[in-house]
């Protein structure tokens, strides 16, 4: 009984251990303790992520009894360790998945969470893992194009849902009846999708049949399907990410804008349109409701965007601009006055206006006193100046990321212990003027940090022992690797 009772408790303390840290004891260095340790681990690691080759059919033979061992597994996730992806599975990779999924059905009867990303599955695949894991609530995995989503009504516990439309094939691979024509509404909360192109018409069947969705992520898209229907999900969405989608940013830009009354947080990479994005910061439903916005849009945003942005959404807590070339001070300083009350965090990574225009930084820092995160990465021309300029004005600061600035020096430290001292986290990496020596001394000086990233090489062993005292985590990265 007691022995029972023991392992219980060594359960529960594996279970809260951390997963990975430098300097802390981790979850992964229990099984060196002895086999019964070991045996415990097992039982308690709920989640796992297996790289397979497949091409090796040692994978089939060794997966049961590695299933076997983790009774507890909730996630697991597959990938590849090809290096290039494959894009037509053959006969002997598509029974190389059957076996997978078989195995999985078979062997892990709490799985929530299955990521299957070794090469695309196929429809017999998908019918196997429906009839044997009703319980899953997450599924990421690869598909040949065209698709179809009549399948997804298989899964009725399904809550998140991710796709990736790898490749095109001739044939309709996932194509036909709809199995479950009784499915009016899914229970989809999330869903991401990459690759849809025009043939992809199955994804207006998606839309039709998705009313509780939140978070809607799009990636490499060339259509939606059917622009009204595509409608029909956005009522309740909260969060939306377009990334690559330059030919139907402005079409999906326009629907939120007409529909969206919750959204929180929008997210445009490497795609925009000028006009679609004048439009919503003018027209849109979640002006009071929207709290970040995320934006890296090179060659689509201006100075008018940001305006328009600062007139129309009051709420704004969380603000990311990555590489906004055309952007000037002005802007930027619009922004800042707006959003004075309510901007809590800031990222300007990779901004040409902060590097070429002195005193920028400061008027910022004055007017955003309510910031408790700062990212001014890959801005190679600041320095040390202009960044103490901004530290004087916030104090509230808990994190800051000042990676890639080749220029700054270690006299940026001094105005951390003197402006920041509620500082917890610093991200230094890659600043190659400043010291191992001006780190120790940061590390020895500091109140309340908790993190620290920055090139291994610039870590003493004296830094080592005042981080260990401190329960500072270093995250130690390898200088040889270019960032």
């Amino acid at each position: 009984m007691e022995e029972i009772l023991f392992d219980e408790i060594l359960h529960e303390i594996f279970t809260r251990l951390p997963s990975s840290s430098s300097s802390l004891p981790t979850f992964e260095s229990v099984p060196l303790v002895s086999k019964r340790w070991l045996r415990l681990y097992r039982a308690s690691k709920t989640s796992m992520s297996l790289r397979v080759n497949p091409h090796d059919s040692s994978v089939i033979t060794f997966l049961p009894s590695i299933l076997h061992n983790h009774p507890s597994l909730s996630s697991l996730c597959f990938v590849s360790d090809r290096k290039t992806p494959i894009l037509f599975p053959s006969a002997a990779e598509s029974n190389f998945n059957d076996h997978l999924i078989s195995i999985v059905s078979s062997c892990c009867f709490n799985l929530r969470k299955l990521c299957f990303l070794v090469n695309p599955l196929s429809p017999s695949s998908l019918l196997h893992l429906s009839t044997s894991s009703l319980s899953l609530t997450s599924l990421s995995l690869k598909l040949l194009g065209p698709v179809s989503f009549h399948w997804v009504g298989s899964f009725p516990s399904l809550k998140d849902l991710s796709v990736d439309v790898c490749s095109r094939n001739s044939s309709d691979s996932l194509t036909g009846s709809n199995p479950n024509p009784e499915v009016v509404e899914l229970g989809l909360e999330s869903v991401s999708l990459t690759g849809i192109q025009s043939d992809d018409t199955g994804v207006t069947w998606l839309w039709r049949r998705c009313r509780k969705l939140k978070k809607l992520c799009l990636k490499s898209c060339g259509t939606i399907g059917e622009t009204e229907l595509f409608a029909l999900c956005l009522k309740n969405v909260e969060e939306i990410e377009l990334r690559t989608c330059r030919s139907i940013a402005d079409v999906v830009l326009l629907k939120v804008s007409e529909i969206c009354e919750s959204l929180n947080s929008l997210l445009i990479y490497d795609g925009g349109n000028k006009d679609g994005l004048v439009h919503f910061m003018n027209n849109s439903r979640c002006s009071d409701t929207l709290k970040t916005l995320d934006l890296r849009l090179p060659m689509d945003l201006m100075d008018e965007h940001l305006v328009s942005l600062a007139a129309n959404f009051k709420s704004l807590s969380t603000l990311r601009l990555t590489s906004c070339y055309f952007v000037t001070g002005h802007g930027l300083k619009v922004l800042a006055l707006s959003f004075s009350s309510s901007l809590e965090e800031l990222s300007l990574r990779s901004c040409d206006a902060v590097e070429r225009e002195p005193g920028l930084l400061a008027t910022l820092g004055q007017h955003l006193g309510r910031l408790r995160k700062l990212e001014l990465s890959f801005n190679e021309w600041l320095y040390d100046k202009e960044v103490v300029s901004m530290l004087a004005s916030c104090s509230g600061l808990v994190e800051l990321d000042l990676r890639g600035c080749k220029n700054l020096t270690g006299s940026v430290f001094v105005s951390l212990n003197k402006s920041c001292v509620k500082l917890r986290s610093l991200d230094i990496a890659s600043c190659r003027l400043i010291q191992a020596g001006e780190v120790e001394a940061f590390v020895m000086k500091s109140q309340r940090l908790k993190k620290i990233v920055v090139e291994e090489n610039k870590i003493t062993e004296a830094a080592m022992k005042w981080a260990s005292s401190k329960l500072i985590d270093v995250v130690a990265l390898d200088s040889d690797v270019p960032w």
